[in-house]
């Protein structure tokens, strides 16, 4: 549950598991979260092997962020958990 766990890890790991992002992508689609928590999210994440971290050496640099194969090990759990929302998000 470490690797996984608190507010925004389930929350980024489902963004990146769309689609191949940068970082201004993602502090748009996660309202709520600072730079600095986003950041140690992401590193965490990227420590874990859940996510993949791509630096682009152009004027203006860039990364982008997706999720590895070990990553894409947990999408069922997030589809499910995303279906589970849905279902009861009238009860939440």
């Amino acid at each position: 549950m470490s690797v996984i766990g608190g507010k925004w890890k389930l929350l980024i790991l489902w963004h990146v598991s769309q689609h191949t992002m940068r970082f201004g992508e993602l502090m748009k689609k996660m309202e709520g979260i600072t730079q600095k928590m986003l950041t140690q999210q992401l590193r965490e994440l990227e420590t874990d092997k859940l996510i993949s971290r791509k630096v682009f050496l152009e004027v203006p640099p860039h990364v982008e962020y997706s999720i590895t194969p070990y990553g894409k090990t947990l999408e069922p759990v997030l589809q499910m958990m995303c279906d589970w929302g849905e279902r009861h998000k009238k009860k939440i």
